[in-house]
Parts: structure tokens; C-alpha cells; sequence
């Protein structure tokens, strides 16, 4: 059944692979031919859908999948490319799994590698998906009493119009007091009832960006003269997979999200970007900056991956 299995997908495969070795002599009489093991299963994305009566549908799945490989119980399908590499690189993100190779390798190494690895990758795509599904459970409902995040707190909207909030768009309450675990902040925003879900997002994402900005400032002057080294300019950005950049001219770039989460969590990553204008990579020297300022950077890095934000 295994071999049928190959030769169905060898059959549907669309995708070039190295040409096969040429004939050699003939084995000296009483030698028997030494067995040459199966290849990996792997087919083109091209003819999943052909394939469906063949294998089961992808377990996880990139969108710009062009190739697919069987990885222990799971069938994956991938995104695949060619490159000025030098070695079999994967790389598991939110939408799944990137493969990337020199243009010399056989697609039969490819395979190889894949199925070497596959343990790794079954293993990174089960907890991407896992955090992909509490933060789809978490997805915000944007209307009034809608709760969000804030530096580590809820905070419960409440659209207010009999304020217009002109210069500042809303008001944020801490001094109202409530039940145990139901949040005491109130964001007051200046619209009506009957505001669209996308006008109550975005007067509250444009009052987080406003403390994004104040905020991470602030953090910057601190940890700078510390670390000995100047910030230039401080720029927000709203990468999917980045919490922040560093630049060697003093441009640092911070997610606006981070606002969500607690301030020692902000302050590793202000510390980290800080930290590259001293060390521009993530060797021993660098890490060892790092803690110079924030000594505990490895549990509040832990809880920036394992925290799933929900998304906008």
C-alpha cells in the first residue's frame, strides 16, 4: 500500500527534482543489489485537491502553500522557496510553515531534512496554532463595555456622548471601584450608543497609541543613560511578528501593542532595542547587556511569546 502511495504521488507530483543517478554495471553474479529506501512523501500543493482521496486533508496549512509533506500524524503543507541560501532553512510563524533552500539542493533533500526536523516542526506548529486559538477566543467585541488590555489590566469601554473629548479622544477612569476580578478601569470614548464596532476600535486604538508613544519615550530616556547609548527617534509600528527594531543611526521602532502588557515586559523590550545599539546581534555579550539593566529578561521574554493578544 506504501508503494502505491509513492507512486500516486510521484505521478502528481509537478514539481522538478534531481534527475535520477544513471544506470551503472550490472552486480557480479551472487551479489545481491543493495535496497535504496523510499523518498519522504511529498507532493505539490498544486494537486492537493487530487491528492485528497489519498491523503487527509493538511493538518496545518500556509496560505501561499506550494508543497506539502507528511511529518508523523500530521500532514503539512508549506510554503516553499528558493534562494541565495546556504543551508535547508524552516521558519514556524503565525501563518505556518516556510521552508526555504539553495537552488543546487533536490527537492529528495528537501524531504529529508523535513522529515529529520519533523518532530521540531509538528511540535512549533501545534503551539502556533494553540496561541492562534486563544487569541481568536479572545478577539475583542468593539461596542460599549467592550475590555481590552492595558498595561497588564483590563479596562472596560464606555461610550460616552455627552463629551466630545476634542484634543484627546477619551478619558481613562482608575479611581471607580469594583466587584474581584471585575476590572475598575473605564476608558470613557466620546461617541454615541450606536457607534460601528470599527469607529469604538479605532478611538480606542488611537488613545493606545497616544500612551504608546508617551510611555515608551519615557522608558527610553530611562534605560538609555544606563546602557550608555542615545535614542534618536522613536517610531511606532504595528508589525505582525516584530515587538521592535533597533537601528545603528539611534532609530528605534516598538509595537504599539505592547502597550497591553505589563510594564516590566514593556521595559525588556525597551531594554533589548536599547541593548542592539551597543550590540548589533543576540550573542552571549549581548544577552549579557541585557541583564545588566533588566536582570530577569528571560521569564518576562518567556511571557511575551506565551501571552496571545487578541487580535485587531
Amino acid at each position: 500500500m506504501h508503494r502505491l502511495l509513492q507512486l500516486t504521488l510521484d505521478f502528481f507530483d509537478s514539481t522538478p527534482s534531481a534527475p535520477a543517478p544513471a544506470t551503472g554495471p550490472r552486480e557480479r553474479p551472487g551479489r545481491q543489489p543493495r535496497p535504496k529506501a523510499a523518498p519522504p512523501v511529498s507532493t505539490s500543493v498544486d494537486t492537493a485537491e487530487r491528492l485528497d482521496t489519498v491523503l487527509a486533508p493538511a493538518s496545518f496549512r500556509h496560505p501561499r502553500a506550494n508543497r506539502e509533506a507528511v511529518l508523523g500524524d500530521a500532514v503539512v503543507a508549506y510554503e516553499f522557496r528558493r534562494g541565495r541560501h546556504r543551508n535547508i532553512g524552516f521558519m514556524v510563524g503565525p501563518e505556518g510553515l516556510t521552508v526555504s533552500a539553495p537552488k543546487w539542493v533536490p527537492l529528495y533533500e528537501v524531504d529529508a531534512a523535513l522529515q529529520d526536523k519533523s518532530g521540531w516542526i509538528t511540535r512549533k506548529l501545534g503551539d502556533a496554532h494553540e496561541r492562534h486559538q486563544r487569541a481568536e477566543s479572545a478577539r475583542i467585541d468593539w461596542r460599549d463595555g467592550a475590555m481590552f488590555p492595558f498595561l497588564g489590566e483590563q479596562v472596560i469601554v464606555v461610550l460616552d456622548p455627552r463629551h466630545a473629548f476634542d484634543e484627546i479622544g477619551a478619558v481613562l477612569n482608575t479611581e471607580g471601584d469594583a466587584l474581584p476580578g471585575v476590572p475598575r478601569h473605564t476608558l470613557h470614548v466620546g461617541l454615541p450608543q450606536n457607534a460601528q464596532a470599527e469607529q469604538v476600535r479605532d478611538a480606542v486604538q488611537a488613545w493606545l497609541m497616544r500612551q504608546a508613544k508617551r510611555l515608551f519615550a519615557e522608558r527610553l530616556d530611562h534605560f538609555a543613560p544606563q546602557l550608555g547609548v542615545k535614542w534618536r527617534k522613536l517610531v511606532l509600528s504595528n508589525a505582525g511578528t516584530r515587538w521592535g527594531t533597533a537601528h545603528s543611526d539611534g532609530l528605534i521602532r516598538l509595537n504599539w501593542r505592547l502597550i497591553h502588557f505589563r510594564l516590566p515586559v514593556i521595559d525588556y523590550v525597551v531594554a533589548h532595542e536599547l541593548s542592539h545599539l551597543r550590540v548589533m546581534d543576540h550573542s552571549p555579550r549581548f544577552w549579557d547587556t541585557v541583564s545588566t539593566v533588566v536582570p530577569e529578561y528571560a521569564q518576562l521574554r518567556r511571557q511575551l511569546k506565551d501571552e496571545a493578544l487578541a487580535p485587531w
